[in-house]
């Protein structure tokens, strides 16, 4: 297929992946606050979105986000909106159940399809990750490879199944963490406005990036 240092490619991805970023900030929030469902459907959600810009950059999309400044913009504010919105939405929920002395946390009672497509969502519109894909792959792609376009998606097919070694462990090592904080309805309305808190800190994270 064209692809060389196979075994370099996958211990660089797995050390890519082990660097703490926002996707594991994302999952291990999610985890801590929502249990390991949560997590796990967080994880599973930015592993599809991650597909996603391997199938983007494969076509070429991704090389428009690397030389238009409009398309990086729209992408990114877009981004930044949804993430500021999750954000604002959690933390107005903590401190509504917090004057209500109410125990049942929104981010917890979240079911996991709206966790998976909140997840989805959020790193689709986070044109760093297809800049990313768009830069690291083709450095194992020889460029006598007879479909390069398949050799990057088998490539990304492989960072982002990787990828799960690394996140489904954050995933379940972060609820263990939260477990004793949700058995107390307090403890989860702080947890809860962490979590919006760290959300907004994303957005504006996001906002303020630039193309490299």
């Amino acid at each position: 297929m064209g692809i060389h240092d196979f075994a370099l490619f996958v211990a660089a991805g797995l050390m890519l992946n082990l660097t703490p970023g926002p996707d594991m900030a994302y999952i291990a929030a999610r985890g801590a606050n929502g249990g390991f469902g949560a997590g796990l459907a967080a994880t599973l959600g930015i592993t599809a979105g991650c597909v996603v810009h391997t199938l983007a950059a494969a076509a070429g999309l991704s090389a428009l986000l690397a030389t238009s400044a409009a398309a990086f913009g729209v992408v990114k504010w877009c981004g930044a909106a949804y993430l500021l919105y999750a954000g604002i939405r959690l933390l107005a929920s903590s401190l509504r159940s917090g004057a209500t002395r109410e125990t049942a946390p929104a981010l917890a009672a979240a079911p996991a399809a709206r966790i998976f497509r909140e997840a989805f969502v959020i790193n689709i519109f986070n044109p760093k990750v297809a800049l990313f894909f768009l830069a690291f792959l083709p450095q194992f792609i020889d460029t006598s490879a007879p479909s390069k376009a398949l050799a990057f998606v088998a490539l990304g097919c492989v960072f982002n199944f990787n990828s799960l070694f690394v996140n489904v462990p954050v995933a379940w090592l972060a609820a263990r963490a939260g477990r004793g904080a949700r058995a107390s309805g307090a403890a989860v309305r702080r947890l809860s406005g962490a979590v919006g808190a760290l959300f907004v800190a994303l957005a504006v994270r996001l906002a303020l990036a630039e193309r490299t």
